[in-house]
């Protein structure tokens, strides 16, 4: 009996965004739900923000003693303390007592107490996050402390559903996290057109598309989540140096890989540098490319992507 390619799509409010999926392959609904399935699993496995998760656990247990997880969440959590402690770097996976405090992106956010800030921030140092690799154990030495991943979490989650499903043609955008593989069904060229937000503006007005065959793209921005207090606007990219959202001239940064955790480290990395620095270092690297949007409304993509890059 012959089988026919066929489409199928499906869009789930979950991690805190709206993801979408498409999938084209002989069995593509059978496929779309096995990455539904995928997603509350690792959702379940990675989330800082559900008590009962398997990181919460370990954040649950600091200072007590250590955890055993499973070996994907103990890869990433030791990816993350690496780049977390790599030159330079604004990415820090222990900065969960910060973020846990501000709440921004949550109905109950605030603006905390300076004293409270200085308390916390004596608790986001990556190296006293403790792994041994042979039992697959994680442990906080400090009481208070807390891992986020959520700098990292879809990135790895994304690449994981990959590797997992094997389809004609894929895409999974986990809200500003996407990645294709295979030709897109939807056009002739086969390219994928990926549109890059435009700063400040509703979600799905875009400054530009960018064409790509397969890979990544991630952005991340000081306009994705805010909380407003008596006129001034908090975002939700936080120092960790002074436990306030980063001053930058950034208003957005996109990453171009081939694999999505890369952009997530990219983005995380090198958001809020000095906009030349971040560039230079996109320039860099042979892994990477990105666009640096700033605040006044330069749009500085590097030079790989010059010629896939299309401004309105």
């Amino acid at each position: 009996m012959r089988k026919y390619i066929v489409q199928a799509s499906r869009k789930i409010q979950m991690m805190g965004t709206v993801i979408e999926l498409l999938i084209e392959d002989e069995q593509a609904e059978q496929k779309i739900e096995q990455v539904h399935q995928l997603l509350n699993l690792y959702n379940h496995r990675f989330s800082a923000n559900d008590p009962e998760s398997e990181l919460s656990k370990i954040n649950q247990q600091a200072s007590i003693g250590p955890v055993q997880v499973h070996p994907q969440l103990f890869e990433l959590i030791q990816i993350g303390k690496k780049e977390s402690l790599a030159k330079p770097s604004n990415l820090n996976i222990a900065i969960g007592p910060i973020v846990q405090t501000w709440r921004i992106g949550f109905p109950d956010a605030k603006l905390p107490k300076i004293q409270e800030i200085a308390d916390f921030l004596e608790l986001c140092q990556p190296e006293n996050i403790i792994l041994d690799k042979e039992n697959l154990t994680v442990f906080l030495k400090k009481k208070g402390m807390k891992i986020d991943l959520g700098a990292l979490a879809k990135g790895y989650i994304a690449d994981l559903i990959m590797q997992e499903i094997h389809a004609k043609s894929i895409l999974i955008n986990l809200g500003g996290n996407v990645l294709v593989s295979g030709k897109n069904p939807n056009r002739e060229t086969g390219e994928w057109k990926i549109g890059i937000q435009s700063p400040g503006n509703s979600r799905g007005e875009h400054i530009g598309l960018l064409a790509i065959e397969g890979g990544s793209v991630v952005t991340s921005g000081i306009y994705e989540r805010t909380f407003q207090l008596e006129g001034k606007t908090y975002h939700h990219i936080f120092d960790e140096q002074t436990g306030f959202p980063i001053k930058t001239d950034m208003a957005s940064l996109t990453i171009v890989a081939n694999h999505s955790l890369t952009c997530e480290i990219w983005t995380t990395r090198l958001f809020g540098l000095p906009v030349a620095e971040a560039l230079w270092q996109i320039e860099q690297n042979p892994e990477i490319e990105g666009i640096v949007i700033t605040q006044e409304g330069q749009v500085l993509p590097s030079q790989n992507l010059k010629a896939k890059f299309i401004l309105y």
